[in-house]
């Protein structure tokens, strides 16, 4: 493995000034202060103000006032704001992905991939939302006689609760769709990519976003994320499978609804008649963009036996050809893991795996000589229960690797988890692979690509399965998820009940042939 060194102090100091700060700070709640740092260095980026929780009150009090005009305005103007929005965010990519990279330790490919994700929501949002969200007709109870028209209104205002691994994607990706259908939004983004989630929302106001219709509070999430629970509408949150259940509960308890995307182990099979070195070079990328810390890469590698060793030597060569380093700049292949935290969960899992007999086939070690958090992609072999890497999420550049011997083996192995968010299948043969994919368990499955190619598919829903969440982003449901439906149905000339001299007897059987003629007839 090469690596690429920097002077990531000085980009720092040169990216976050005082001045930049203080912009994207304006109009934040906070009585006290917290600070963000810097994965390549570990040292402080930027201070920053914490919401107590009257600062919390007082963020939903002013996006409560002002979400009644904004559901005002007609859906096409909402549009055009994240229209205008995507223009700015491509025009201004620079400053946004020295941004992501000095709050999460990513190469700047693996940024740019927010950058593209955001791009996209806002052009499939501003486009379809006015379709989607307009009054639609219905055929009433009584044809002709029952007008029947669906309303879309907006829940209010929507709680939303953002990690720190995507930190442009998982705040803007996500809140366009509830701006569009007519919300206010309360933001909590992780306090460590706090920088990146202001700047997105400053570019927000600046395409024509009122500013109280979205604000942001920061703080420890143990205390300022149950209070957005307590005060939104409806709660949106992406996180740990843990933490999901806890707002999920809290959210039943007042009876709101939440869309959740929480935690994957997600498999990447090679069948035996794939493209070896196409497979090889997808699970590269599955595998260790943003260092692995992407919900929905790649942590198991399941092989058909037949080719495991052709796939491996081609997989491992390109796996030791990746440039590792901190240069704000192309070039880089992978960069560091985001905290302490996150290394020393990739340590343990790799110390467990070689303890209980896996194989480090390559990687295996913390960097520190490239930074506080560096660590190798490593690629493990040899890799059976009761190892850690085989269930739980690592959340970081480890995959695990296990041979097959038949179709039915690699879709129990990949099913063989609580988790059901994303799989990739690798075949020449499209009928196979979508009949195997059609056979797992998740709510993603890419044909000879890792993850892009589903989620990167806006017009078609992403979620999870089990215990990877509950509701979904993209698609008409990221939409509608931020709406309520509501039935207004005009009853003319005729009740239904009886009339016109009809007794209860005469009346119900006159309903009895109109229901058996509306059958005949193919109404729906």
């Amino acid at each position: 493995m090469t690596t690429a060194q920097s002077d990531a102090g000085e980009a720092a100091a040169r990216v976050v000034t005082d001045a930049l700060v203080a912009s994207l700070t304006r109009g934040v709640e906070g009585g006290k202060r917290t600070a963000c740092h810097c994965p390549f260095t570990g040292e402080r980026l930027a201070e920053l103000p914490e919401a107590t929780p009257e600062d919390v009150a007082a963020a939903f009090d002013r996006a409560r006032a002002a979400q009644p005009a904004w559901a005002a305005r007609p859906v096409r103007e909402r549009a055009r704001v994240a229209l205008r929005f995507h223009d700015l965010l491509l025009r201004r990519q620079s400053e946004v992905l020295d941004l992501v990279q000095l709050e999460t330790g990513k190469s700047r490919l693996s940024a740019h991939e927010e950058v593209q994700s955001v791009a996209m929501a806002a052009r499939h949002y501003g486009r379809t939302a006015p379709g989607r969200l307009r009054a639609r007709r219905h055929l009433g109870a009584i044809p002709l006689l029952t007008q029947v028209r669906e309303i879309r209104h907006p829940h209010g205002v929507v709680g939303h609760i953002a990690p720190w691994n995507y930190p442009l994607e998982l705040t803007a990706g996500d809140v366009l769709p509830a701006l569009l259908a007519g919300n206010a939004v309360v933001m909590k983004p992780d306090t460590e990519t706090a920088l990146t989630a202001l700047w997105a929302r400053r570019l927000l106001i600046e395409a024509g976003l009122p500013e109280d219709v979205l604000t942001v509070v920061l703080g420890e999430g143990p205390v300022v994320g149950p209070l957005l629970v307590e005060y939104a509408d409806f709660v949106t949150f992406t996180g740990s499978t843990r933490t999901g259940r806890e707002v999920a509960q809290r959210a039943a308890a007042r009876l709101i609804g939440s869309s959740l995307e929480l935690g994957g182990k997600n498999a990447l099979l090679v069948l035996r008649d794939a493209d070896l070195e196409r497979a090889a070079e997808g699970a590269v990328r599955a595998c260790f963009s943003s260092s692995g810390q992407l919900c929905v890469s790649v942590e198991r590698l399941l092989v058909d036996a037949s080719v495991a060793d052709d796939f491996l030597a081609r997989f491992v060569a390109r796996v030791e050809a990746l440039r590792l380093g901190s240069a704000l700049d192309y070039g880089v292949d992978m960069g560091s893991l985001s905290s302490a935290a996150q290394l020393a969960t990739v340590t343990q899992h790799v110390e467990d795996a070689v303890a209980l007999g896996a194989t480090v086939l390559t990687g295996g070690r913390h960097r520190p000589d490239l930074g506080p958090y560096f660590h190798e992609p490593t690629v493990l072999a040899d890799v059976a229960p009761p190892m850690r890497v085989c269930a739980e999420e690592t959340f970081g550049p480890v995959v695990a690797v296990r041979r097959f011997a038949t179709e039915e083996e690699a879709v129990a192995w990949a099913n063989d988890t609580r988790f059901g968010l994303n799989a990739s299948v690798w075949s020449r043969d499209a009928r196979r692979a979508r009949r195997i994919a059609a056979r797992l368990r998740c709510g993603t499955v890419n044909i000879n690509e890792g993850y892009a190619a589903a989620y990167g598919s806006v017009r078609a829903p992403m979620g999870g399965m089990g215990d990877s969440g509950l509701g979904r982003r993209h698609g008409a449901e990221g939409l509608l998820k931020y709406t309520e439906p509501q039935t207004v149905a005009r009853q003319r000339l005729l009740p239904l009940g009886p009339s016109h001299g009809l007794d209860d007897r005469r009346y119900t059987a006159l309903i009895s042939r109109s229901l058996r003629a509306m059958k005949s007839l193919g109404v729906r």
